[in-house]
């Protein structure tokens, strides 16, 4: 007699099924979705060609799994194709319009993709395996049920039919001319870009460029009040976007606010790379751009010290400059702000699951002696980080329904894309995401000089975002393990761009502070090692963290002094107005 159980045989044979039908989740990352269909690109950070893991399922999860998806296929199989106006609303806002559930075959439809998504996702779950191999199964399940969700297709989706009907046609004929159109510039609408202008109605802040190379163009800002304080102010937005997420509208620019409280105001914008730029490394960047900038900054202005501030990949490439500096006994900046950073390359979050030997192996092979890293690559691969926002989103609004995306000046900012130095990526990727080497004092050797986060000891304010995709939270507090003087640590409510660009006017969200570990020179010994546990004594605040972004930095101005009258002096000339050329240049 046989005495294994029924169940367990059955799971068995499900096992290799299931295995089969994630693996093929996997390969769908590297195929993208069928012609005419927005390509998964996430080629930015890795081949995809890392060896298909060996899938195994927990029985008893699967078999838990099995019995749910049994009951919840019954209940909707008996259910029919019964369309009753008392069911409730759908939870999923892709179908939430009444056509859906008005129309009994959509409703079927949604329903049953439903409960496919949240079976395939449980089995995601109930995966043995390592935690970076569960990850990349979420991801690419993610994908898998983004892209084949029946709002994505005409024939399915019951809106978008309503809507041809009404339209008599007049929906599926702008459909297709958004389509051609997006088709043409190379990537999917998600605003109507006809409407901004860089310099008209974005980026508009007065200012003129007072220096510029092959690397970047250094922007002064108009003074804004009759006394500024002594020590200037310099802002390295990311690479690997443009500078004017920071000065957006005058409402809610970082730039106008930091000259409106007294700062005298200098931005690196940097230059787009095209070919003439495809041999540049990290150490080009490190040299000719961040400590070039502090270096004219100085001379313009006469400061001994200056503060200054990194947002993104900015903070990364300000702290690197700042050790290399450190190094070479310089100490030209009196504070540092780090908005949403990694120095520590631990907590990575999902862009995690990119990264490993193969990955950057492939990109060092590919780009690493010569090259361009594609702008629409990098754009591509970060919004497929959340596929139904980003992409499908506007897949179906533009080209099922024919609509035309409103006007916001943020997401035409994100689909302004910039490319990279293919040597710079390549160093970046293997010494930050893959090893970490940053915040091994000594490992790295920058422009000639052995790299040591210890040696920055000037005060640092380093702020997080809560709900931060790109910069998790524990890893933007990982600063506070990293650099040794006094820091203030504050989180913000919401993600990566929004938690950042929040100004006091708006009375929007709130922040967060821990002044008992904030009071004191020591205070780096004081921080916790976890986010979590510095967030239990943390204290909430309504409203914007710049007041009290602006109340540190104060306190490392020095005292005021006559604000200039013109910009630049007899040695930097005014070259262009701002927001200045190289900003301008796309793709």
């Amino acid at each position: 007699m046989n005495s294994e159980p029924e169940w367990t045989r059955t799971v068995q044979q499900m096992q290799e099924t299931l295995g089969a039908g994630l693996k093929q989740a996997m390969t769908t990352l590297g195929t993208g979705p069928a012609p005419g269909f927005p390509q998964m690109d996430l080629s930015a950070f890795t081949s995809m060609n890392q060896t298909q893991p060996d899938i195994r399922f927990e029985p008893g999860k699967l078999m838990e799994l099995q019995q749910r998806y049994i009951a919840g296929a019954s209940a909707l199989w008996n259910q029919g194709l019964q369309a009753s106006e008392s069911a409730p609303a759908a939870v999923d806002r892709r179908f939430s319009d009444p056509a859906w559930q008005t129309n009994p075959i959509s409703k079927f439809l949604s329903a049953a993709y439903q409960l496919n998504a949240n079976t395939l996702m449980g089995l995601a779950e109930a995966v043995e395996s390592d935690a970076k191999t569960k990850a990349r199964l979420r991801f690419a399940v993610e994908q898998w049920m983004a892209a084949s969700a029946p709002s994505n297709f005409l024939a399915l989706n019951a809106e978008a039919q309503k809507k041809a009907i009404d339209s008599k046609g007049e929906s599926i004929a702008k459909g297709m001319a958004n389509m051609l159109h997006d088709m043409k510039q190379g990537h999917v609408s998600m605003t109507d870009e006809s409407i901004f202008e860089v310099g008209k109605n974005v980026a508009t802040t007065e200012g003129a460029v007072v220096f510029e190379n092959e690397f970047f163009q250094l922007l002064e800002y108009k003074a804004l009040t009759d006394k500024v304080y002594e020590r200037p102010f310099l802002m390295v937005p990311p690479c690997i976007n443009k500078f004017y997420i920071l000065d957006l509208q005058p409402e809610n620019s970082l730039i106008r606010y930091a000259t409106a409280q007294g700062h005298r105001t200098f931005v690196l914008s940097w230059r787009n790379p095209d070919q003439s730029m495809a041999g540049k490394t990290w150490d080009d960047y490190i040299e000719h751009a961040a400590i070039k900038a502090i270096k004219v900054v100085q001379e313009i202005t006469g400061a001994d010290t200056l503060n200054a501030l990194g947002f993104c990949v900015g903070g990364t490439i300000l702290a690197t400059a700042l050790a290399v500096l450190a190094a070479r006994g310089e100490k030209p900046v009196e504070s540092a702000t780090l908005l949403t950073s990694l120095l520590d390359f631990t907590d990575t979050g999902i862009l995690d699951i990119f990264i490993d030997e193969t990955s950057v192996k492939y990109r060092e092979a590919e780009m690493g002696k010569g090259g361009l890293l594609k702008g629409k690559d990098l754009a591509s691969t970060f919004s497929f980080l959340r596929p139904n926002d980003l992409v499908w989103n506007y897949v179906v609004g533009n080209y099922l329904k024919g609509e035309t995306p409103p006007p916001f000046d943020l997401l035409y900012w994100n689909s302004d894309s910039t490319n990279l130095p293919g040597p710079f990526y390549a160093w970046y990727l293997r010494n930050t995401y893959f090893e970490n080497n940053l915040i091994k004092p000594g490992k790295l050797v920058v422009c000639d000089e052995k790299v040591d986060l210890g040696k920055l000891d000037m005060p640092f304010y380093i702020y997080g975002s809560r709900e931060d995709h790109i910069v998790p939270i524990g890893g933007a507090y990982a600063s506070t393990q990293v650099l040794p003087g006094k820091k203030r640590f504050v989180m913000g409510a919401s993600g990566h761009i929004a938690g950042v660009i929040n100004p006091p006017a708006k009375k929007k969200r709130s922040y967060w502070t821990n002044d008992n570990l904030a009071t004191s020179k020591s205070a780096g010994d004081k921080f916790p090692a976890a986010q979590q546990d510095w967030q239990k004594e943390a204290t909430e605040h309504a409203g914007s963290w710049w007041p009290d972004w602006s109340d540190w930095l104060q306190a490392n101005a020095g005292k005021q002094i006559a604000a200039p009258k013109t910009y630049g002096n007899r040695n930097y000339k005014v070259i262009e107005p701002a927001p200045g050329r190289y900003v301008k240049a796309k793709v």
